[in-house]
């Protein structure tokens, strides 16, 4: 499985002041979406999120999302070292995800942007 980078994941009450911020310090635009109720903005390697405390209560348990070429190579991966897939592969507007659960108990999210089948 090849990673091809990482995303921080921040839950904020304040997405508008949030998102300035990160566009200030990494000189990137934000890129913002919806999903789930949930508001978002992708600033550079940070990916900020706002909305109703019961969804982001579920998304603060997710460390980190990776990037990889393939989700469903990912997924065969995974599972072959051990890690437990507990959501997906999935499609998205992006491309395709899963959550998985780590031997260590970390939980991430794998996307990639690959067909949305």
């Amino acid at each position: 499985m090849e990673i091809l980078g990482t995303t921080l994941r921040i839950c904020v009450d304040d997405l508008e002041a949030a998102a300035s911020f990160y566009e200030q310090l990494t000189g990137a635009s934000a890129q913002r979406f919806e999903r789930g109720g949930v508001s978002a903005a992708a600033v550079g390697c940070f990916l900020l999120m706002s909305g109703p405390e019961s969804e982001l209560e579920v998304l603060r348990k997710v460390s980190a999302t990776i990037a990889v070429r393939d989700v469903e190579q990912a997924c065969v991966t995974l599972e072959a070292v051990g890690a437990r897939v507990v959501a997906g592969p999935l499609p998205t507007p992006a491309g395709r995800n899963l959550i998985a659960v780590h031997p260590d108990g970390s939980v991430f999210e794998y996307v990639d942007r690959g067909p949305a089948a």
